[in-house]
C-alpha cells in the first residue's frame, strides 16, 4: 500500500516510525518531512496545510491511505476533499474536526450529548466577560474559541489573571481570529489523563491511556505549551475508570456527531480531568496528541496501518487493541525561551551510543537539515522516548537519551512522570 503522511513534526515521525515497522512492505510518503523521517519515507514537496496540494499529491502517488497528523488541515476540510477525490483518509471531516477547532462548538456538543465537563459560559464582547469574572469564583479557565497551537487555554488562579486573559484574547486579539470568542469555565480539580481512541464513525477503540505535562516548568508550573513530556501507562486509568470513559464520554460524543450528519473517523483525543465525582472532559482534539503519540504507539499491541485503514473505511466493529507490557516515557527537548521567543538554526549533536539503544527512540519535531548537519527549527525540537519495564525505569532511559544529545540553549523538564513515580514510591 502507498501511504501519505500529512505533517512533519514529532507526532508524524512517531506515526511513520510505527507504520513502517508494522508494514514494511508498504511505501511511505510525507509532506516535507524532517531529518528523522528521511530514512522512512519519501518527501513530497507540499506543505501540510496546502489542501489543494495534498489532494493533488495523493492522486499522483496513488495512495491507499492518507494519514493526517495536524489539526489545521483537518479543520480546513482536507479529509472532505480527499474523500470527494475517492481517497481513503484517516482523519475527520471538517464538521467533526470542529470538536477541536472551536471550543464553543465542543462545549455545546458535550452539553447536548450529556458528556460531563466543566460548567461554562461563552462571550464575544469584553464587558460582559469581565462582569462574569467579577461575579464568579476566584479561579477559572479562559479559552480562546479557535485553534491556538496549544496555547489558547489560560488557567487563572485569581480574578486579575482572568481579566488579563480575556483582554488579551478579546481585545488585543493575540490569537487573531481564534480569539473572536472566549469560553470561561469553572476550574476543575483532579489529575489529568489523555485517552486516544480510534473511531470509524460509530465504533470506538481506545488505546493505552497516558498523561502529559503541558506546563513549561518543573512541578507543572508556568505557562502551558504544546506538551513537555508524557508517560504511559497511568495507574489511575483502571478498567473501571476506562469503562466510564467509554460509556459516558467517548461513545456519546461519537454518537452525537453521527446524529448530526458528521460521523467521526480517525483518532479522537479526550483530555480528561479525573475529579472526585468521576472523569470530566477538559478538551477534545481531532487527531493524535503530541507528545502522547510518542509513548502510546511504542506500547500498541496491533498493526497500526490495518487499524487506520479500518477506521477510514468504517470497519472497526469488534476490534480490540491491547497494550504491550512495560512503560514508555517521552521527554521533550525544547529551544530555550519556548513557548515564548526562541532561536533557530542551532546544530544538534547526537551521541553515537544512541545507535545501539533499542530502549531509546528519538523523534524529530522541530528539526531541519542544513548542509551536513541537523539543526533546530522549532520550539519543541526532539521527543526522547525511553522504554523499560516500569515508568520509573523508562524515565531513566529517556534521560539517558537526553544526556546523549546536545544543542545550544536546550531546555527540558527534569521531572517528567513525577506523579506516577511518586505514586509507586508511596504504595
Amino acid at each position: 500500500m502507498r501511504v501519505l503522511i500529512v505533517g512533519n513534526g514529532g507526532r508524524e515521525h512517531a506515526l511513520l516510525w510505527r507504520l513502517a515497522a508494522d508494514s514494511p512492505e508498504s511505501e511511505f510518503f510525507i509532506t516535507r518531512g524532517n531529518p528523522g523521517t528521511a530514512a522512512l519515507a519519501q518527501n513530497v514537496d507540499v506543505g501540510p496545510t496546502d489542501v489543494d496540494g495534498v489532494v493533488r499529491a495523493a492522486g499522483e502517488i496513488g495512495t491507499g491511505l492518507v494519514v493526517v497528523g495536524p489539526e489545521v488541515p483537518l479543520a480546513g476540510g482536507l479529509a472532505d476533499r480527499l474523500i470527494a477525490a475517492g481517497r481513503d483518509v484517516f482523519g475527520p471531516v471538517a464538521g467533526a474536526a470542529k470538536i477541536e477547532s472551536s471550543k464553543v462548538f465542543s462545549k455545546r456538543l458535550m452539553r447536548d450529548a450529556g458528556v460531563p465537563t466543566a460548567a461554562f459560559e461563552v462571550f464575544t464582547d469584553l464587558d460582559p466577560a469581565l462582569a462574569h469574572i467579577e461575579n464568579g469564583p476566584e479561579q477559572c479557565v479562559v479559552k480562546a474559541d479557535g485553534l491556538a497551537a496549544g496555547k489558547g487555554a489560560i488557567v487563572c488562579r485569581g480574578k486579575q489573571e482572568a481579566r488579563d486573559a480575556v483582554r488579551t484574547i478579546l481585545a488585543e486579539r493575540v490569537f487573531g481570529a481564534a480569539g473572536a470568542a472566549v469560553v470561561i469555565e469553572e476550574m476543575m480539580k483532579g489529575e489529568e489523563l489523555s485517552v486516544l481512541a480510534l473511531v470509524d464513525g460509530k465504533n470506538v477503540v481506545p488505546l493505552v491511556p497516558s498523561q502529559d505535562h503541558k506546563a513549561v516548568g518543573e512541578g507543572d508550573t508556568g505557562p502551558n505549551t504544546g506538551g513537555m513530556g508524557c508517560y504511559a501507562p497511568v495507574a489511575i486509568a483502571t478498567g473501571l475508570l476506562m469503562g466510564v470513559v467509554m460509556h459516558r464520554i467517548l461513545q456519546p460524543v461519537v454518537a452525537e456527531l453521527a446524529r448530526r450528519g458528521t460521523p467521526y473517523r480517525g483518532c479522537l483525543y479526550a483530555g480528561l480531568m479525573i475529579c472526585e465525582d468521576g472523569p470530566k472532559v477538559v478538551e477534545f482534539n481531532c487527531r493524535f496528541g503530541d507528545p502522547e503519540t510518542q509513548v502510546v504507539l511504542p506500547l500498541l499491541d496491533g498493526n497500526l496501518l490495518e487499524l487506520m485503514k479500518a477506521s477510514a473505511v468504517g470497519s472497526l466493529a469488534g476490534v480490540e487493541v491491547g497494550a504491550k507490557d512495560g512503560a514508555a516515557v517521552c521527554v521533550v527537548m525544547a529551544s530555550g525561551g519556548y513557548p515564548g521567543s526562541y532561536g533557530k538554526g542551532k546544530e544538534i549533536g547526537f551521541g553515537s551510543a544512541l545507535d545501539s539503544r533499542e530502549d531509546i527512540i528519538v523523534f524529530h519535531a522541530g528539526t531541519a537539515a542544513k548542509d551536513e548537519a541537523t539543526v533546530t527549527s522549532g520550539g519543541r525540537v526532539l521527543g526522547v522516548t525511553g522504554l523499560d519495564e516500569n515508568v520509573a525505569a523508562a524515565a531513566a532511559r529517556a534521560y539517558e537519551g537526553v544526556d546523549l544529545i546536545s544543542f545550544e540553549n536546550s531546555y527540558y523538564r527534569r521531572d517528567i512522570a513525577w506523579r506516577e513515580i511518586e505514586r509507586v514510591k508511596n504504595k
